[in-house]
């Protein structure tokens, strides 16, 4: 016999209580936790029988050892990503804003597979076939042939992938939709969606397929749902995005078959995500030449490297606490430059304003942008406009020294295919022999930039003083 067990789980985070309330203590939601019932044995585990496991053989950690086969999507950007292609068996974790475009990318991905020869298995638990139909029209991928079904229980979608041959790769759309009819809880519930993933990656590891699972994402950001299902997954992807921008990138947050720093760029068409194999000239094409306040960063993604712009605005203010207002970079890191630039350079923005922008929308991870954003500070108060043809790349410590960055010459490399003829940043020795002819600024110190900015920007309100006397 079984008897049920009453829990109250918050939905946002997975926290377990033994009573309602109103705010969840471990994230700090209100309104979040909701009542859910399993089954649990009434039988104490004292007078359960206890069970003969199987014994297996142990190995060493010597032997023959090979790449795992991988499913290779045609997709450059999303095969970057995932490592290399889908491994045997793997489950992937997808998560998305919604209508950022998690299943136009799916679905292209799969039309490609399908076309190769795959069999490819979509099941769709938000959309009818019909829609997904439309969908794949307006891509022109109608003649791809895969498999479409609208269905949300889980038993019987295993059941009819288990009828036939194995699939190569199964999508679920999305996981929070489905339900396991071995849980007492609505679709939805954190104890759904983790019964649900359970089910599903026990049946990919079983027949070898490669199942990718969509997943909402909550307000903050996060993948709605347990924790614990992030930890279950192989691998988890984020698709990122802004909705009045029409690039896309998808970031793999935790990956066992690939690294977990490189990015995907698509820019989102009529004819949905196209690749773009170049993003450096994507991020720069709208770029503000001459202006104040504007630094070009040779920043790397993965192995790839990326050139923004950095966009900074210092403005005096009549506030007792200045605005300090970050896009697409760390705020704590922003802090830090400042407190350098006030402690070792002079420069005094306690009465400023300080508003910092990644044009584009990408968002900078590395410490190699110190050096960029300081700049881009300094150019702005001063007024100076940094050189149109230069970048920057470096970190900054708090003794106001600029510390080597890794893959130096892959950012000059960058920096000389589209154009650019100088660099300052700390570049070494062996890596100099790359630089594509830039003119080299090898910058040991944040005063030394600031002092060369600030004579720059002197130097150029002389000219433009000459200028309108001579006029």
């Amino acid at each position: 016999m079984a008897k049920r067990s009453i829990s109250y789980i918050c939905q946002n985070c997975g926290a377990v209580y033994q009573r309602w309330q109103g705010k969840c203590d471990a994230c700090g939601e209100w309104n979040t936790i909701a009542e859910e019932t399993a089954a649990v044995a009434s039988v104490p585990s004292s007078q359960r029988p206890r069970s003969r496991g199987r014994v297996f053989a142990l190995e060493a950690l010597t032997g023959e050892t090979g790449e795992a086969p991988r499913l290779v999507s045609t997709i450059g950007e999303l095969d970057r990503v995932t490592g290399g292609g889908f491994v045997r068996g793997s489950v992937l974790l997808l998560g998305g804003d919604p209508g950022i475009g998690k299943s136009t990318l799916l679905i292209q991905s799969c039309a490609a597979l399908a076309r190769a020869g795959h069999r490819i298995v979509y099941i769709s638990g938000e959309e009818a076939t019909a829609q997904v139909r439309l969908r794949a029209e307006r891509l022109a991928l109608a003649d791809a042939a895969v498999e479409l079904a609208s269905e949300t229980a889980v038993e019987d979608i295993l059941a009819t992938l288990e009828h036939g041959p194995a699939p190569r790769l199964v999508v679920i759309d999305s996981i929070q939709t489905m339900w396991t009819d071995t849980v007492e809880s609505a679709p939805g519930t954190v104890t759904q969606v983790r019964g649900s993933a359970q089910a599903l990656i026990r049946y990919a590891k079983r027949s070898g397929a490669s199942v990718i699972l969509v997943g909402h994402v909550t307000k903050d950001g996060q993948i709605a749902g347990p924790r614990v299902v992030e930890h279950m997954v192989d691998a988890v992807l984020s698709f990122e995005g802004d909705a009045g921008r029409d690039f896309r990138i998808l970031r793999a947050i935790k990956n066992r078959f690939g690294p977990t720093d490189e990015i995907g760029v698509f820019e989102m068409t009529g004819l949905g995500l196209r690749e773009v194999t170049n993003p450096s000239a994507l991020f720069l094409s709208q770029r503000d030449l001459g202006t104040p306040g504007t630094a070009v960063f040779a920043g790397m993604e993965g192995t790839r490297p990326i050139l923004v712009e950095i966009q900074a605005l210092v403005a005096p203010t009549t506030l007792g606490t200045p605005r300090r207002a970050v896009v697409g970079w760390d705020t704590a890191r922003l802090s830090m430059v400042l407190a350098v630039l006030e402690a070792h350079c002079g420069v005094r923005l306690g009465g400023h304003d300080v508003y910092l922008n990644v044009a584009g929308g990408l968002r900078i991870q590395e410490p190699a942008a110190d050096l960029a954003v300081a700049a881009a500070l300094v150019s702005s108060l001063t007024g100076a406009s940094l050189a149109a043809d230069g970048v920057f790349f470096g970190e900054v410590s708090l003794s106001g020294s600029i510390r080597p960055v890794a893959h130096a010459g892959a950012r000059l490399k960058e920096a000389a295919k589209l154009g650019f003829q100088r660099a300052s940043g700390p570049v070494p020795a062996s890596e100099s022999a790359a630089d594509g002819g830039l003119l080299i600024d090898g910058v040991t110190s944040l005063a030394t930039l600031v002092a060369t900015i600030a004579a720059s920007g002197e130097s150029q309100r002389r000219g433009a003083r000459a200028v309108r006397q001579g006029a």
